[in-house]
């Protein structure tokens, strides 16, 4: 482990040694104020070092999980789920600590990976009803044994699988979903989808269960959707109705598919956080897929996306504030104090919490728990229950699409990458969506669910936007050369025509399947 030792109000690296996976030592000589990115070149083996000036707490991370050191005691917190019981803190987080933990996600443009994560719906096929949690659970073990798998338990019910950096989790009713792997390539990203969906169905076959692409659930109630058992889930069940009349809905009918990428400084987080939710309603739009509710059109694209616009409105949104010429990382962490907490997570078990905020925690004013204090691990927990169109943890991720089948999986992330991880497309997107006032922003956000590219915008249609920033997309992949380009051909049609995935469906229900849901199921099983 490296030793940090302080100068003045930051922290600079003394001489020690690293022990490096290959067992060779590798020394850091004494320097202070190091560049994150200086830092990163001499530290063999770690995937993200941030120097962030920090009054108590230097954070380093060493593959998925997080060192701190604090006056010689070491601090260990890992990733998800929570094992809050490998935290040892010596003294109180600071507001400083949490603006910190952000900073160290940044990282050097060789170091940018891709991270896709997509949730779909398991069903009986002969039936075309949910899986239950014991088939879900059937699944998981035979993946698991299958394809060497860790398990991820919650008591004596496994909930997940874990493989190297790629994991597989259950949404509160059921929905499968991979989170990957952070990849150098679209090319990989693919391959990693394919393998996914290669393993479940290896399993899925012998079990008469199939999966559904879509984002919404287009037949079932929330009542006949099985509860996933885990802590967390319960706790949001119980909130969520005392905050917006749709967060059940969200929690048990939805899926999404969502990409995580990486950013090289506060300054270029700035710039591809305000990108990405200006064009948030473009991606929707683009991957609308979830026309149906119970069987029948519920007159909208993206129910799922309109879903998120009355589920609990302190945690949600297109985040006005990202514009403000002040933003920054603290900004998004003194936003982030202020949100409602969900739980705390202690001895295995889960805290109601709900209600009260992390400033209070940071205070030690949390009645659930009086008088504990938050470890940084409370803090990247916490992190997971804010649900605005980008959220930021050390990487952004891009929220705004409709779960879809699989050539769509990978088509979302190209659309991205493109546009964030090539500096001509990205600076093209800020200066076509520099002029957009905050009252457009939001109606685009409001009016796409409904009408899609078709939303009227300026003195033309959204499409033509869409046009435009698919193109900047293409090209930015282009320049990246990797040949990945191609991956944007499942939406280069939708954006020619201006006729969503939704709509396509719809026009299929009205003439195809004649006025029957049963279809979609056959349609986009994966």
């Amino acid at each position: 482990m490296a030793l940090l030792s302080q100068m003045g109000s930051s922290y600079c690296i003394r001489t020690e040694i690293f022990r490096h996976k290959s067992g060779h030592n590798v020394g850091l000589s004494r320097a202070n104020n190091i560049e994150a990115a200086k830092l990163k070149e001499n530290c063999i083996g770690f995937s993200s070092v941030s120097c962030y000036s920090s009054r108590k707490t230097q954070i380093l991370h060493v593959d998925n999980a997080v060192v701190g050191h604090k006056r010689g005691h070491s601090v260990i917190v890992a990733a998800s789920p929570p094992t809050e019981d490998a935290v040892i803190d010596t003294e109180p987080l600071t507001k400083e600590d949490l603006v910190g933990y952000l900073a160290s996600g940044c990282k050097p443009k060789e170091k940018w990976r891709i991270g896709t994560e997509h949730e779909k719906f398991g069903f009986e096929l002969k039936t075309l009803r949910p899986m239950k949690y014991e088939q879900i659970a059937e699944l998981l073990n035979g993946i698991s044994e299958r394809f060497d798998w860790e398990k991820v338990m919650e008591g004596d019910k496994i909930i997940g699988l874990k493989q190297g950096k790629q994991s597989i989790s259950l949404e509160p009713g059921g929905q499968f979903e991979l989170s990957g792997a952070p990849l150098e390539t679209l090319h990989q990203t693919c391959a990693e989808v394919n393998s996914h969906l290669y393993q479940v169905k290896a399993v899925t076959e012998e079990m008469g269960i199939g999966f559904l692409g879509i984002g919404f659930q287009p037949k079932w109630r929330i009542q006949d959707i099985p509860i996933m058992p885990k802590g967390r889930y319960e706790i949001m069940r119980n909130y969520m109705p005392k905050v917006g009349t749709l967060g059940l809905d969200m929690m048990f009918r939805t899926c999404t598919v969502q990409v995580n990428l990486d950013f090289s400084s506060e300054a270029d987080m700035i710039r591809k956080f305000r990108a990405g939710l200006a064009l948030q309603p473009i991606a929707t739009a683009l991957f609308a897929n979830s026309p149906f509710t119970e069987g029948k059109p519920n007159g909208f694209l993206s129910m799922r996306s309109q879903i998120w616009t009355d589920t609990d409105n302190n945690r949600t949104g297109m985040l006005p504030f990202v514009f403000d010429d002040s933003f920054g990382f603290e900004q998004y962490v003194d936003y982030a104090l202020d949100v409602p907490m969900y739980f705390v997570y202690r001895k295995k078990k889960y805290i109601d919490c709900t209600g009260m905020t992390f400033r209070d925690f940071l205070a030690g004013k949390l009645s659930c728990i009086p008088g504990e204090l938050p470890s940084l691990n409370d803090w990247e927990n916490h992190l997971t229950t804010i649900f605005p169109e980008v959220r930021l943890k050390r990487y952004l991720e891009m929220r705004g699409a409709d779960g879809g089948p699989w050539r769509r999986l990978c088509a979302l992330p190209a659309f991205w990458v493109g546009i964030l991880y090539d500096e001509v497309a990205l600076q093209n997107v800020l200066d076509i969506t520099a002029d957009w006032t905050p009252e457009e922003r939001q109606m685009l956000r409001n009016k796409v669910p409904i009408t899609g590219l078709k939303t009227p915008f300026r003195d033309g249609l959204l499409k033509h936007v869409a046009q435009d920033v698919v193109k900047l997309a293409k090209d930015g992949l282009e320049r990246r050369g990797f040949k990945e380009s191609g991956f944007l051909n499942e939406v280069a049609e939708v954006v020619r025509t201006g006729v969503t995935p939704a709509e396509r469906l719809l026009e299929l229900y009205n003439g195809k399947w004649g006025q029957q849901i049963d279809p979609v199921f056959e349609e986009l099983l994966y």
